[in-house]
């Protein structure tokens, strides 16, 4: 008789999950940076056009690997993002610390340390797109098959 433990049964879950989830998110960020820039009217700033270069692919390949149920995808979803990552991280930067924005400043729209929300006082666009990067590594890692 095996006692399945409770780690196994959260690995076994986002196995399981861990594309839809990361489409999801996906979905959820591309939605949320189309509604800011075409309902809200918010100008996206340069940074926060590479980041949607770098979400937006997700949408459609994480879709479509859904509906195969093909992981194979994982690999080449993951340096998108990755990139995308890197690119909030350092436009996070910018909002934190404005000083950041002068050694290399925006060359068109807006500057890109300017802050349209902030929410709770810390909850910016470039946190939230930093928040779904992160997600989608964290569930694309953890919905991986296991080698046999």
């Amino acid at each position: 008789m095996t006692t399945t433990t409770e780690t196994e049964i959260y690995e076994s879950w986002f196995q399981r999950y861990g594309l839809y989830l990361a489409w999801i998110v996906s979905l959820v960020a591309t939605g949320g940076s189309l509604y800011f820039s075409e309902i809200r009217g918010f100008i996206p700033c340069d940074l926060c056009w590479y980041q949607r270069i770098f979400m937006y692919p997700q949408v459609i390949l994480l879709g479509i690997a859904v509906y195969r149920s093909d992981r194979r995808i994982i690999g080449y979803v993951l340096p998108l993002s990755v990139i995308g990552m890197l690119i909030s991280i350092y436009h996070n930067f910018e909002i934190w610390f404005p000083k950041v924005g002068e050694m290399m400043p925006c060359r068109s729209g807006i500057p890109c340390n300017y802050d349209y929300l902030n929410w709770l006082g810390f909850i910016t666009i470039p946190l939230m797109a930093l928040t779904a990067f992160i997600l989608i590594l964290i569930f694309l890692v953890l919905g991986r098959q296991k080698s046999e």
